[in-house]
């Protein structure tokens, strides 16, 4: 096999970065080229015990890849919250941020002593994907296919618990959403 000695090389401490953002399933069909992309700007920040990173309703203008500790994401119900998941280092979340205008589902909150993420913006993002559409392809597949699985659950969930909440609610109202004119 030719090597392209043209080809741009990669430190090891890239080669590291890049081992570490395929671990979220959003980057993990990505090429070092491509993944190289993101590093300028991947913001690091740090967290502490039940600090917020985002409400739900926030504006969703950041993705985050959890670089050590563990985020709580959690659904206000009422007056209390629900725990969704707990997740860890390698794992990203708000992922919506990779839809434009698009709105958080859900709270998360560092559940650990300290967490750092990396975020990457969204303008960010979508100024790579615009550039770069083999690479928006590889992105958005990963994300319909995450989104696909997730919807798979909530519907075995539903099956599971006998029909405990009203399905045709989610849908209507979801339905309704997507036909609002724009300039509401």
């Amino acid at each position: 096999m030719l090597r392209n000695i043209f080809a741009k090389q990669y430190s090891p401490k890239e080669k590291v970065l890049f081992r570490f953002l395929r671990q979220s399933k959003l980057f993990e069909k990505l090429t070092d080229d491509e993944l190289d992309d993101f590093v300028p700007f991947l913001n690091v920040r740090s967290y502490q015990k039940n600090e917020v990173i985002f409400f739900r309703n926030d504006p969703s203008q950041a993705l985050y890849i959890i670089k050590s500790g563990e985020i709580m994401l959690n659904l206000d119900v009422q007056d209390k919250f629900e725990e969704l998941i707990v997740i860890y280092k390698g794992e990203s979340f708000g992922d919506n941020a990779l839809i434009e205008g698009a709105r958080r589902n859900y709270n998360a909150i560092c559940n650990s002593e300290v967490c750092e993420l990396y975020a990457l913006p969204q303008v960010n993002i979508l100024n790579i994907f615009e550039e770069n559409v083999e690479v928006k392809a590889k992105i958005l597949q990963a994300f319909a296919y995450y989104y696909d699985q997730y919807l798979s659950n909530v519907f075995k969930a539903y099956r599971d618990t006998f029909s405990f909440f009203d399905l045709s609610e989610a849908y209507l109202l979801a339905k309704r959403n997507m036909t609002k004119p724009t300039n509401e």
